[in-house]
């Protein structure tokens, strides 16, 4: 199995810029939306609930959640691009990662009933937003894990199979954690913490990308 490759072309050199500037933009949102709220503190609500009607400016938390899949799904195909092929893991981690992409926009247009997490009824798109949430949360740690095993077998990359098991397990816990108490003031915290983890190792993959030196098969 060859190295990866360097971004060879001007659409895989975008895709690669995308899995940097996603995870800014989604960060901005999160940040700026959560400032926004005035009268809560600033980690008490939700990422999702700051799209939600109810929310200051849901605009912004919608806008960070669309941009933010738009530019997955381009990483996933830069990613692959630059994976080659000659593994199975070639195939699964990119579209993984471009389905959590996808999945992402949906969380933006699927939007919840309220800002605040309310007991009762909801609707079918928070229910959907709910189920939505819990599947990209389990993809961005099995992507890592995954990750961490392909670039094991690269020695361009080897040394970044501990970080990657790493911040697997650190998201991991982080979501367990979360989940274990949805309502508690300290879980949109964890939340924060575990969306985080994840969208740095996009990024700083990203980065990689754009400074690898070597091409696919070539030794």
């Amino acid at each position: 199995m060859g190295p990866m490759t360097r971004m060879n072309s001007a659409a895989a050199m975008a895709g690669a810029a995308a899995g940097i500037a996603g995870p800014v933009v989604f960060t901005a949102a999160w940040i700026v939306g959560s400032l926004r709220q005035t009268g809560y503190p600033a980690a008490e609500i939700q990422i999702s609930g700051l799209a939600a009607p109810d929310a200051r400016d849901p605009w912004i938390m919608v806008a960070g959640f669309v941009v933010l899949g738009g530019c997955t799904v381009a990483f996933g195909a830069a990613l692959r691009d630059a994976l080659g092929g000659q593994d199975p893991l070639d195939w699964w981690t990119p579209r993984l990662i471009q389905g959590a992409g996808v999945l992402t926009i949906a969380l933006g247009l699927l939007r919840r009933d309220h800002m605040l997490l309310h007991p009762g009824n909801v609707s079918w798109h928070n229910h959907a937003h709910d189920v939505i949430s819990a599947v990209i949360y389990v993809d961005l740690v099995v992507v890592q894990v995954l990750l961490a095993g392909r670039f094991g077998r690269d020695p361009q990359w080897t040394l970044w199979r501990p970080w990657l098991l790493a911040s697997g397990a650190a998201t991991g816990a982080a979501l367990i954690a979360f989940s274990s108490d949805t309502s508690a003031n300290w879980a949109g915290v964890l939340q924060r913490v575990a969306v985080t983890i994840p969208l740095v190792a996009i990024a700083a993959i990203a980065t990689r990308l754009l400074r690898t030196p070597t091409r696919t098969g070539e030794r």
